[in-house]
């Protein structure tokens, strides 16, 4: 692809998408502040590596791989630990994205590969196969991890 198209296309991808990749990125940092400097990063990323996008139709699942890496990358560098005083446990509950408590907290306790599945799946849409592009795994893997996911959701949400 030419290297203007590619920017082309890559540009209006961004601009279309960029909600989604914002909560992408969020789902992964839980903070307004990382996950914006996440998208800029992946942002960044995707323009220096433009040469590696072949072919237009896959420029969502190729991007979304590249904000994934950059979020792991981010809590990779940024393990915090976080101290919850006595204040924080009796702070008001904000709404929640998912508009149910119980959901969130079922999905908050999944282990990282199922989470990042289930979000891939069924907040951003995205089909197996991408889903298996995007986290490096073989569909099999992704199918399995996916019914695990979702096996433990519902033993959450009991």
């Amino acid at each position: 692809m030419f290297r203007n198209k590619a920017k082309e296309i890559f540009s209006e991808f961004v601009i279309e998408h960029k909600e989604n990749v914002y909560r992408l990125a969020y789902s992964y940092v839980k903070n307004e502040q990382d996950a914006l400097d996440i998208v800029q990063d992946s942002i960044v990323k995707g323009l220096k590596s433009l040469h590696s996008l072949k072919d237009d139709k896959v420029v969502k699942s190729w991007f979304y791989r590249i904000v994934v890496n950059t979020a792991l990358d981010f809590l990779r560098k940024h393990k915090r630990v976080q101290i919850v005083d006595d204040i924080e446990i009796h702070a008001p509950i904000e709404e929640t994205r998912y508009h149910d408590i119980d959901l969130e907290r079922a999905l908050e306790i999944l282990p990282l590969p199922y989470y990042e599945i289930i979000t891939l799946r069924f907040f951003e849409d995205l089909k197996l196969e991408d889903i298996a592009f995007i986290l490096k795994l073989p569909v099999n893997t992704v199918k399995t991890r996916l019914y695990r996911a979702l096996k433990l959701l519902r033993m959450n949400m009991e």
